[in-house]
């Protein structure tokens, strides 16, 4: 049976993730933004926490931590590159490695680039990836660590999962990496309906994440810098992917 997973609106534009085991009652929280809101999540719905899961070490994914291991001691897992600098670690972890919620496997992804050390947690019974500020929802997290070079492979990792994969990014930006897409990728239909689609539920007060591998395969331009529309439009042909890839999050950069 799948997790069972719940997103947790955090701070001003932060997401928070819950992975819930039904049948053993295990449930892993994804980030800790803060720790009002997934406390009050937890207690609403009766879950205890086996296992917090951290990506990265910014103060906007573990700074809830020590608030929430008050109220709920559960198993810390981080990755081993970035133990110095991550809450106390229970379990460090590489890529290739894989742990257990329940029954389903977490396989741990390096998605370094956004930081060095950065890691997504792959949950394939799911469907479920959780990338926090790696792969996001028509972007990718700024290079505040690492080269264009490490990114677009991270991102490479990422867009050979299964198409039907939902991707659990870290934050809220949907709308403003839809205006800038269609500054590099103007002719393409599915990012001008995705683009309405996203406006309209901000408007309504929904949430544009998660969203399905498939569409930011066809959407989004930081997956796409092998694609010729793209190439063309920014006076690119031919050119190294990577290559492409750096001027699309210069630009980005300055939008």
């Amino acid at each position: 049976m799948p997790l069972e997973i719940v997103t947790i609106p955090c701070l001003s534009d932060n997401y928070a993730f819950l992975a819930h085991d039904a049948a053993s009652g295990e449930t892993a929280l994804i980030d800790a933004p803060e720790p009002g809101p997934i406390l009050e999540e937890l207690e609403a719905r009766g879950w205890r926490l086996s296992h917090f899961l951290l990506t990265h070490h910014h103060w906007d994914h573990v700074d809830g931590l020590s608030g929430i291991l008050e109220k709920q001691p559960a198993r810390v897992v981080g990755a081993k590159a970035d133990e110095h600098r991550l809450p106390k670690l229970d379990l460090a972890v590489v890529e290739g490695d894989t742990f257990y919620i329940g029954e389903e496997p977490v396989e741990v992804l390096d998605v370094s680039g956004h930081t060095v050390g950065h890691i997504a947690f792959y949950m394939p019974k799911s469907d479920a990836v959780f990338t926090a500020d790696s792969l996001m929802a028509l972007g990718c997290g700024r290079l505040f660590e690492g080269t264009p070079s490490q990114m677009w492979e991270s991102l490479g990792k990422l867009a050979a999962l299964p198409d039907e994969t939902i991707v659990y990014s870290g934050h809220e930006y949907t709308q403003s990496n839809a205006k800038f897409a269609l500054t590099v990728d103007p002719d393409n239909p599915d990012l001008k309906a995705r683009a309405a689609a996203v406006d309209a539920a901000r408007a309504a007060g929904h949430p544009t994440v998660p969203a399905k591998l498939s569409q930011e395969k066809a959407t989004n331009p930081f997956l796409r810098a092998t694609d010729p529309a793209i190439q063309a439009h920014l006076g690119m042909q031919n050119a190294e992917p990577a290559a492409v890839f750096a001027e699309i999050r210069s630009r980005k950069d300055r939008f």
